[in-house]
């Protein structure tokens, strides 16, 4: 079976493919900087253990990073772990999809997977969205090539940055949707605020995107750890998909594994 591993700057996410590409399991790790090799090493095959699965049956094992401090530790750790090729995301790793940006090199790894597990399931033009710490949104154009995007605060930090530097604003659960979107009391305001106006500027976002590809319908392809109540709140389809990036990996070693 073939490994796929996303160290993003929340979670550390990862699943096992059989050849065919089915997809065994998949789970997510607390991406904690502070982790050692052996720690990680711990864990992932701790959480192997829980899905059945073994280190010896790992034929192939292909990741991703957006944490510098994560990424040596983590070599090291599946070093440890098996004896199988390990492939890193990086320049030089052939993806199938040209990158029409300033600098190819800046587009982080979780980011161009993401790309490519929504070409796997979707035709472009597209816009992809990473909806994490960041929510980072990609725009694909109708020959299938990346060509720009944006980046935008995730409605977890905006309510941590609000709650940190003022007096009195309590913190909030984002899962919840808002009883109402006008609120009566403070918690009730800063709720609505959050969620719905997340919800409304990524619908306006993609419009924005959609205009500028072209493509009024593009499909819209997401991943990552947006609250469902943004989701619900959104006017936009957002065709969401836990696994993208992992999809994503998995078809970049498919693809490399050939040559």
């Amino acid at each position: 079976m073939i490994l796929a591993l996303n160290i993003g700057n929340s979670n550390i996410t990862f699943g096992c493919y059989m050849q065919d590409g089915k997809l065994m399991f998949s789970s997510r790790l607390f991406a904690d900087a502070a982790l050692s090799s052996d720690e990680l090493l711990f864990k992932m095959v701790n959480m192997l253990a829980l899905y059945g699965a073994e280190p010896v049956q790992i034929t192939g094992v292909i990741f991703a990073s957006v944490v510098p401090a994560l990424t040596p530790r983590m070599r090291e750790a599946l070093r440890k772990m098996c004896e199988a090729p390990v492939v890193e995301v990086g320049p030089g790793l052939k993806s199938g999809v040209r990158i029409r940006m300033d600098n190819p090199a800046q587009l982080g790894g979780e980011l161009l997977c993401a790309v490519v597990g929504a070409l796997q399931r979707h035709t472009p033009p597209l816009v992809v969205m990473n909806l994490d710490t960041a929510i980072s949104m990609l725009a694909v154009d109708a020959s299938g090539a990346l060509v720009g995007g944006a980046i935008v605060p995730g409605p977890q930090i905006s309510l941590a940055a609000l709650v940190r530097n003022t007096a009195q604003l309590p913190q909030v659960e984002l899962d919840a949707r808002p009883r109402r979107v006008l609120g009566a009391n403070t918690a009730d305001c800063l709720h609505s605020g959050v969620v719905y106006g997340t919800a409304a500027m990524l619908d306006g976002m993609v419009e924005n995107f959609r205009a500028a590809l072209g493509a009024p319908e593009a499909p819209v392809a997401a991943t990552g750890t947006l609250p469902p109540s943004v989701h619900a709140a959104c006017r936009t389809s957002i065709h969401y998909r836990e696994t993208l990036i992992l999809d994503g990996l998995y078809a970049i070693w498919q693809r490399n594994a050939r040559k």
